[in-house]
């Protein structure tokens, strides 16, 4: 059985059908995307673009947000940050992004934070009938519908990729 997160709790009390699928982390990774992608694509059956990361943005209004966009793309901090209403983005500081969700990097999901933050998920994951994405831990990824994802998040979807 896997580790129990936040992320895993909060697809569990809201009694959505999840899977939860584990693959060895290796610590010397610093692309954890791609570490994804390349233990689960073939095993699984999935193309790398329906494998999402969760990445933590900061809008110019100084509130910080989550996009959510496949792992073979880049983020568009302009579009993102026109789907959650701001002027601009940044990326956040790593440091903080850690402490305001309450994930480490490379294990940030966009369920289970310590807060609800404003939440915009790439509109590419609405063409997939599942699509994975951080459990809350290294090595952990759920298995899940993007109108569940979207749901539980509160979420906006807009074309966020650059």
């Amino acid at each position: 059985m896997a580790a129990s997160t936040p992320a895993i709790r909060a697809l569990t009390q809201a009694k959505v059908p999840h899977v939860v699928h584990s693959y060895p982390h290796d610590p010397r990774s610093d692309s954890y995307g791609d570490e994804a992608v390349a233990a689960l694509s073939e095993r699984l059956g999935v193309v790398a673009a329906q494998i999402f990361k969760t990445l933590i943005i900061e809008l110019s209004t100084g509130t910080p947000a989550v996009a959510v966009l496949p792992v073979p793309h880049s983020l568009s901090l302009k579009a993102a940050a026109a789907a959650l209403g701001a002027p601009k983005a940044a990326m956040a500081d790593k440091a903080k992004a850690q402490r305001i969700t309450g994930y480490v990097l490379g294990g940030v999901s966009p369920l289970g934070q310590k807060r609800a933050l404003p939440t915009v998920i790439d509109e590419s994951a609405r063409g997939w009938d599942r699509i994975l994405c951080s459990a809350g831990k290294r090595g952990l990824e759920i298995e899940l519908a993007p109108d569940d994802l979207i749901a539980l998040t509160g979420a906006t979807t807009a074309p966020i990729v650059a």
